[in-house]
């Protein structure tokens, strides 16, 4: 894996054995990736990039104009995310019962919590639902696709993690899973799950990787993209 340098982006270079060049731009800050096949030389590469500069400023100017989840205070009105859909949140202060959330209707989120609660407060009591809610989740996919992939989970995790849906490490057998997942379509988590226990089998992102995926979550593509946003291809 190597960098070109385009004007002033900064391209991932990718070569393996494939009959020609792919460029993505990629979420959620559109960052630019080439894959390319091993014999071409990197200056026909960076024409290639150089032929394609105004296409891929175009799909990066939309991933900026991509609305994004505002900032979160954690009061009655709100619109939150549980298992995909969306709920709106009803803050309700008590002293005599425990702080939790309950989903009420299949359309609100009842938030239970201490009266004079601030938001750093509200916010502990949510992620600590989701989280609970989450690891609910995990051991019974776990389960289903030990015999289906060939392989064992020694540990798994759950952890807010920024940049990753999930990471494994080989060695000590244990996976970890983004809390954020939660809020997502449960079809999300189920294929970060797969991807990260066919690790176990192959440790890199290459075409054994890939092949073991289209294997065992055919659609695993379409769900990436669901989870990840929008991926721009050419």
């Amino acid at each position: 894996m190597g960098k070109l340098m385009v004007g002033d982006i900064e391209i991932e270079l990718i070569k393996k054995n494939i009959k020609n060049l792919h460029l993505s731009v990629l979420p959620p800050d559109g960052r630019v990736r080439i894959s390319a096949p091993k014999k071409l030389d990197d200056e026909t590469i960076r024409l290639f990039a150089v032929s394609k500069l105004s296409w891929i400023k175009k799909q990066q100017v939309k991933f900026q104009n991509q609305e994004r989840q505002p900032e979160r205070d954690f009061v009655s009105g709100e619109s939150h995310y549980f298992l995909g859909e969306r709920y709106l949140l009803n803050v309700i202060y008590t002293n005599k019962r425990k702080q939790g959330v309950e989903v009420r209707n299949k359309t609100y989120l009842d938030l239970f919590v201490r009266e004079n609660s601030n938001k750093e407060q509200r916010e502990k009591v949510m992620r600590e639902w989701y989280r609970r809610k989450l690891k609910a989740l995990i051991p019974p996919l776990i389960e289903k696709w030990e015999p289906i992939i060939g392989v064992e989970v020694d540990a798994w995790g759950v952890k807010l993690m920024k940049t990753r849906w999930g990471s494994c490490n080989t060695t000590a057998r244990r996976i970890w899973l983004n809390l954020e997942l939660a809020k997502k379509n449960p079809v999300c988590l189920e294929y970060i799950v797969v991807h990260e226990m066919v690790h176990l089998l192959e440790r890199l992102h290459n075409e054994k990787f890939v092949a073991y995926m289209d294997k065992f979550l055919p659609d695993w593509r379409s769900t990436r993209a669901e989870l990840n946003g929008l991926v721009f291809d050419e």
